[in-house]
């Protein structure tokens, strides 16, 4: 699956997809096969952090 490359891009993705259909960002990145630590690292770069309680990227 492709992913937005821009962090800014990628973080509104992201969060969509948390809010619509997963209750987890390990849910999100089991089932989109991605790697959890360097979606944090990449968001990080750009200061987006996950939020466990709000469950998205702020």
């Amino acid at each position: 699956m492709a992913i937005p490359k821009d962090p800014y891009m990628l973080v509104s993705y992201v969060n969509t997809q948390l809010r619509d259909f997963y209750s987890s960002l390990d849910d999100l990145c089991k089932d989109l096969e991605l790697e959890k630590k360097e979606l944090e690292e990449k968001l990080g770069a750009a200061d987006f952090h996950y939020s466990l309680e709000k469950n998205q990227f702020i």
